[in-house]
């Protein structure tokens, strides 16, 4: 089809497959980025950075609504919760609401080893945006959060 031609479909179409392409190399140089930083940035694995973020922020959870908020399978962040119970960043307690279940928290050494992370990450990603204006950093902020609720609240098909 002649360029002059196309439709706004079309348009949409090559618009979609762009931010195809640069979601993927997004999650590439991420991960090329993090095995090429400093200690600071693997004192945690994706994972248990992820959990203990959202403990820090939600408070103790059970681990069924830990998968939920995740969208990850039960069995996935048992076994996570699991591992990073052994290396002390999380309590597992009795469930106040509830003393049949159980509950996770993150310990004091889990928020601090999460907390450097964070701080380091933020550091990395000052150093990487730094010739941006401060309008662009907020702007791609904001459609980085849009991006991520859309994902989070994409029907399960």
């Amino acid at each position: 089809m002649n360029a002059d031609l196309s439709t706004g479909a079309d348009d949409d179409e090559v618009t979609l497959g762009r931010i195809e392409t640069e979601v993927a190399m997004l999650m590439r140089l991420g991960e090329a980025t993090r095995r090429r930083t400093g200690a600071e940035h693997r004192v945690l694995d994706r994972a248990a950075y992820v959990i203990l973020r959202h403990l820090a922020d939600a408070g103790q959870q059970n681990v069924s609504a830990l998968a939920a908020r995740l969208n990850l399978d039960g069995s996935t962040v048992t076994r996570q919760v699991s591992a990073m119970q052994r290396d002390g960043l999380i309590v597992r307690e009795p469930d106040p609401r509830d003393g049949r279940g159980m509950v996770v928290s993150p310990t004091p050494a889990g928020l601090q080893r999460m907390a450097a992370v964070q701080a380091a990450r933020t550091r990395l990603y000052g150093d990487i945006l730094a010739g941006w204006a401060p309008e662009d950093r907020d702007t791609l902020a904001d459609m980085l959060h849009r991006l991520n609720e859309a994902l989070e609240h994409r029907p399960h098909r």
